[in-house]
C-alpha cells in the first residue's frame, strides 16, 4: 500500500504520495476584452493573477488505491485542496479547486491500474 501524505489533501483527507514530482503552474486570467489594438499594442485586463494548477501522476495503483483516490473527489463542482503555499512551502494553505483532465489505464497482466493522471485547478 502506498504512503498517504498530508502535504496534499482533498476536503481534509490525505492523498497518496505521487510517484513523480508534482508540477505546479501559475497562470494569469485575462478578461475577454483583452487584446491587441490596430497598432499591435496589447491592452491586457487581468481578472486574476497566479491561478494555480497542480499536475499529479501515479504510474501504477492497486484497485484499492484507485478506489481510495477516486473517493476523495466528490461529485461536486469544487472541493477544498490543501497544499504548500506558493509564498512559503513550509506553510500549508487551502484553496477551492476542481479536478480536470483525468484518466487512467488498466494493466491487464497484473490487474493493477497504470498512468493515473489528473490536474487540480484553482477556482
Amino acid at each position: 500500500m502506498r504512503t498517504l501524505t498530508n502535504l496534499f489533501t482533498i476536503n481534509g483527507k490525505p492523498m497518496f504520495a505521487p510517484d513523480a514530482d508534482v508540477e505546479v503552474q501559475y497562470n494569469d486570467v485575462d478578461a475577454a476584452d483583452s487584446g491587441r489594438d490596430e497598432s499591435g499594442f496589447m491592452h491586457r485586463i487581468v481578472v486574476r493573477y497566479k491561478l494555480g494548477t497542480w499536475s499529479f501522476v501515479y504510474s501504477h495503483l492497486t484497485e484499492e488505491e484507485k478506489n481510495y483516490m477516486e473517493s476523495l473527489f466528490p461529485d461536486a463542482p469544487d472541493f477544498e485542496f490543501g497544499h504548500p503555499s506558493r509564498a512559503d512551502a513550509s506553510v500549508r494553505e487551502t484553496t477551492t479547486c476542481y479536478r480536470s483532465n483525468y484518466g487512467i489505464a488498466w494493466r491487464t497482466a497484473g490487474g493493477d491500474w497504470k498512468n493515473y493522471k489528473f490536474n487540480i485547478i484553482e477556482c
